[in-house]
């Protein structure tokens, strides 16, 4: 009598290299809005005037 082993389903070969860009939802996360307040920040101080 013979033993006959199944052979497992391959693998998706897009899957590993997705987990390690880490792959997620398509939105900015909260570093872009802190950044984007930054810039905020900077473009109203350059529009106030000077101080003498």
């Amino acid at each position: 009598m013979k033993i006959s082993v199944k052979t497992r389903k391959p693998r998706n070969p897009l899957v590993a290299p997705a987990h390690f860009r880490r792959a997620g939802s398509h939105r900015p996360g909260s570093r872009f809005a802190r950044q984007e307040g930054q810039r905020a920040l900077q473009r109203e101080l350059k529009q106030m005037p000077a101080s003498p």
